[in-house]
């Protein structure tokens, strides 16, 4: 549906018969002079001074190895199980082959709630998305994006969550929020390391 300045657009993806995605998304521009960013970016060392994120053998022939991640404020895998966290946890990434943050890198980075969830049970678990919506707020250059995840609740097989996504200059992204199947991980021996994949 088309308007004035927003227009509403929905797309359905199919395999032969099958659907197997939906999107759908309001997109436009909308001239004001209100504006203002209320949500606090955490306190966090900046990417040079975090240690990378570990990879794990089921990251092997996935997006997370065109990623390149730092661990700001959560712990490596080898850590769990251990102690439930406090369903925050974030993470510095970048995506080395991506020149301009767009809506769709953010819809990418700020797919990570499971990694959260595993981060906020201190378990090696996590999940298959069932949805993922992206609000934009803002676009400004920047080379890494935070991604501040805060798992809300697990229930039930399920858990619920979102991303605040900054730059580095502490402008706010946008943010994601998602709900899951929450699944265990299988234990498996790390691989490499996300920082030492080729740039």
């Amino acid at each position: 549906m088309r308007g004035h300045q927003i227009s509403q657009a929905r797309v359905i993806a199919h395999v032969g018969d099958t659907e197997i995605l939906t999107a759908v998304g309001a997109l436009g521009y909308r001239p004001s002079s209100f504006d203002g960013q209320w949500a606090i970016k955490p306190d966090v060392p900046p990417p040079d001074d975090c240690e990378p994120r570990p990879m794990m053998n089921r990251h092997s022939g996935t997006i997370s190895e065109r990623m390149d991640a730092r661990l700001a404020n959560a712990r490596p895998f080898w850590e769990f199980p251990g102690p439930e966290g406090s369903g925050n946890a974030s993470l510095w990434i970048r995506v080395p082959e991506v020149l301009d943050i767009s809506a769709a890198a953010l819809a990418i980075i700020g797919d990570f709630v499971p990694f959260g969830i595993g981060q906020a049970l201190g378990r090696r678990a996590g999940g298959n998305s069932l949805d993922n919506t992206l609000r934009v707020a803002h676009r400004v250059p920047t080379e890494w994006v935070l991604a501040d995840v805060r798992v809300h609740a697990v229930a039930d097989g399920f858990g619920h969550g979102l991303v605040h996504l900054w730059a580095e200059d502490g402008t706010l992204l946008g943010t994601a929020s998602q709900s899951t199947i929450v699944r265990a991980h299988r234990d498996e021996p790390p691989t490499e390391l996300e920082g030492d994949v080729k740039r």
